[in-house]
């Protein structure tokens, strides 16, 4: 799944939580404070893997599964009934800290978020194009594994069927490269030329103001 240089990463497991709103599919986003990782940026709930979450013999993404439940818990409340694995996420090389990330689809236990004091600043329900809509007006701060999982999201209209869409069978891996631009940044996944695809291949995020774009060729 990995390269060499990623195989001891840390480890983290997210989780992206669905509900059936009244206008369509919503998620729950919740604002980090403005310190430690990912500095007031919207994300879903999740966080690093505790020994308590290891498991002799067990993959690595059911440990992050578990990782994944408890965060949830300990940072909105909900107690989720079950997960889907949807993807996992290599960061770029270079950055500060690296953490391999499993993200999992869950739907809302319908039993009320309470956001944690010292970990959210805010939780909100957003539908996916509102919250890339919100990105590009500056009133939430994405980053990319969350804008790239939101803007997947976007042709599901209900819970079941984004339920659908992770039903693969290897989760999607995304090795993230970065450069930047004058701008902004592009950030790009296996495939696209940049990463050693066909020339003209896209698979990229190009992070720039004042419209975040999605290209895949």
């Amino acid at each position: 799944m990995s390269s060499a240089e990623d195989d001891d990463l840390p480890v983290a497991g997210t989780a992206v939580i669905l509900r059936d709103g009244t206008r369509g599919l919503e998620a729950l986003l919740m604002r980090r404070p403005d310190r430690g990782s990912f500095a007031g940026a919207w994300v879903f709930p999740g966080g690093m893997l505790e020994p308590g979450d290891r498991v002799a013999g067990a993959e690595e993404s059911e440990d992050a599964g578990r990782a994944a439940l408890r965060e949830t818990a300990e940072e909105v409340g909900l107690a989720l009934e079950r997960l889907v694995l949807l993807s996992c996420w290599v960061p770029p090389a270079g950055i500060p800290k690296r953490v391999r990330t499993w993200f999992f689809l869950a739907a809302d236990p319908g039993t009320g978020a309470v956001a944690a004091e010292d970990e959210v600043v805010e939780a909100r329900w957003l539908a996916p194009e509102a919250a890339l809509a919100a990105n590009d007006a500056g009133e939430v701060a994405l980053m990319p594994p969350t804008w790239r999982t939101l803007h997947g999201l976007r042709g599901a209209a209900t819970v079941q069927e984004a339920f659908a869409l992770a039903r693969v069978p290897e989760p999607a891996v995304f090795r993230t490269r970065m450069e930047r631009t004058e701008t902004g940044r592009i950030f790009y996944w296996d495939g696209d030329e940049l990463a050693g695809g066909a020339p003209g291949a896209r698979d990229r995020l190009i992070a720039e103001k004042p419209v975040w774009r999605y290209e895949r060729v």
